[in-house]
């Protein structure tokens, strides 16, 4: 895909499922990065909200995820970063953060991908795992 790549949103689980173990969010940021790949070489834009709320979440002294700092930026920057993606990839496992994300990505009529095949000029990659 050379024209028109779309700023996609890879949306996934960051605390669900892990007790706010910091190894395990790390994990989950990784997983969702492992698709930021495929999607740039088919000509898109990814974009993973982590990238954008992890280091404002320390800039603004967050001491524990969840604590008033947290909550201050991290779904805010997410749902900003909505208003100029063209698409939302939905990943992972359970996630009510990433759930949101699709519905507001919907509500704003975005496209809404479930798989990476979906995306345009991507339909022969392979999920990563």
């Amino acid at each position: 895909m050379n024209q028109a790549g779309l700023m996609i949103l890879v949306a996934g689980p960051y605390r669900s499922g892990t007790g706010d173990d910091p190894e395990k969010m790390a994990a989950n940021v990784r997983e969702m990065e492992a698709y930021a790949l495929p999607l740039f070489r088919a000509g898109h834009v990814p974009v993973v909200g982590e990238w954008f709320a992890l280091p404002l979440v320390a800039l603004a002294g967050s001491r524990r995820v969840g604590d008033a700092a947290f909550e201050e930026i991290f779904h805010p920057i997410a749902e900003r970063l909505l208003e100029r993606c063209d698409a939302v990839l939905r990943v992972g496992g359970p996630s009510r953060g990433a759930d949101l994300m699709v519905r507001m990505g919907a509500a704003r009529g975005l496209r809404i991908f479930r798989r990476l095949s979906e995306v345009p000029g991507c339909s022969h990659a392979t999920e990563p795992s």
